[in-house]
């Protein structure tokens, strides 16, 4: 499964990340027309609960789950956050699961 989660991490990265550099190389980091554009119409606000829903899951998950594991580096995932949900819970999976199989060995 750590190659899986490593390959969903992958595209978790390149495919929002496609989505938003060229956004941004167009308009630069102007958060207002951001949150105007995300909240546009029903669709995109859709869109963005489910991620921020999603987001705060990932980060109650890998605190709770990290902690209960004793696992390392739970900052990693969670900065991955900033990239979103679909970045952060992969990585997360594939680092526990290197976590069980080097406290297994």
């Amino acid at each position: 499964m750590q190659i899986t989660y490593a390959a969903l991490a992958v595209i978790g990265t390149l495919l929002p990340l496609s989505q938003f550099a060229p956004w941004l190389g167009v308009h630069g980091l102007d958060l207002p027309l951001l949150v105007q554009l995300a909240t546009a119409d029903r669709i995109a606000a859709f869109a963005w609960a489910d991620v921020l829903v999603s987001g705060v899951t990932v980060l109650c998950f890998v605190l709770v789950e990290g902690r209960r594991l004793g696992m390392r580096q739970l900052w990693l995932p969670l900065v991955a956050l900033s990239v979103g949900p679909s970045l952060a819970l992969p990585l997360f999976l594939f680092l526990r699961e290197r976590h069980r199989d080097a406290v297994n060995r």
